[in-house]
């Protein structure tokens, strides 16, 4: 059972969520921009166009920001460190107070997404906070974004994501948080979101049918990747087959 706050916790914590209303307007205008230049990049002849299935774009709850500075001072006691976020530089805390989610079908989508993004960002004048990662929980996946150059972090909840976090420049802490992720991984996330987390399900079936969920997805994952493998693989010996005639 988690250990009850302070009073000087509970204090901290309601200062951070009301220094976040208070930035809510600049961090939504921030947010928009960011979708608006990802939407320009989906259109038609652009470069991100066919490579992104949707879009989705949020603002962080308030109540769940409440409780993920709950779990993140709570960590940071466990650990033997203070969570010394203040209200000026909550942003560097918490990275998705803004977030932005780019969906596509398979895993080596991102060969192409990446690069993508990394020339679009400085392109809308932003720029990168610390480098892209992944969280990943197997070592084939682990393997696959070393070799794309994409850093990895591993992560036991099963969860699977590639991160960029972004802002408009170094002289302000507004920040956004886009995330990449297959649809198997996003129909994943959103099960688990609702019954497991943040706090596990208490009946040991259902967590391990929600992991089971999280190695279909990923199976459901390189099952598109093999299509698309083979696809290519017949359109390569059909021209080669037309050559020779």
């Amino acid at each position: 059972m988690a250990r009850k706050l302070t009073s000087a916790e509970k204090k901290q914590i309601s200062d951070l969520v009301s220094a976040y209303a208070e930035a809510s307007a600049d961090i939504r205008r921030f947010l928009r921009l960011t979708v608006t230049q990802l939407l320009d990049a989906m259109e038609e002849n652009r470069p991100l166009f066919g490579l992104i299935h949707s879009l989705k774009y949020r603002m962080k709850d308030p109540g769940h920001l409440r409780e993920k500075l709950g779990r993140k001072i709570r960590e940071g006691a466990d650990s033997g460190q203070d969570f010394g976020a203040s209200e000026s530089d909550l942003a560097e805390w918490v990275t998705d107070l803004a977030g932005c989610r780019l969906l596509h079908l398979h895993t080596r989508q991102m060969e192409e997404i990446h690069p993508v993004l990394l020339q679009l960002i400085p392109d809308a004048q932003c720029e990168f906070v610390g480098d892209p990662f992944a969280y990943v929980w197997d070592n084939e996946s682990r393997t696959y974004f070393d070799k794309i150059g994409i850093k990895t972090k591993p992560n036991d909840r099963l969860y699977s994501s590639v991160h960029y976090v972004i802002r408009p420049n170094n002289k302000t802490n507004v920040t956004c948080e886009i995330q990449v992720r297959t649809l198997a991984d996003e129909i994943w996330g959103e099960i688990d979101h609702r019954f497991n987390y943040p706090k596990p399900h208490k009946s040991v079936a259902c967590r391990e049918q929600i992991s089971a969920l999280a190695k279909a997805g990923s199976s459901f994952g390189r099952l598109v990747d093999s299509i698309v493998a083979s696809d290519e693989e017949f359109g390569d010996l059909i021209r080669k087959l037309k050559r020779r005639r």
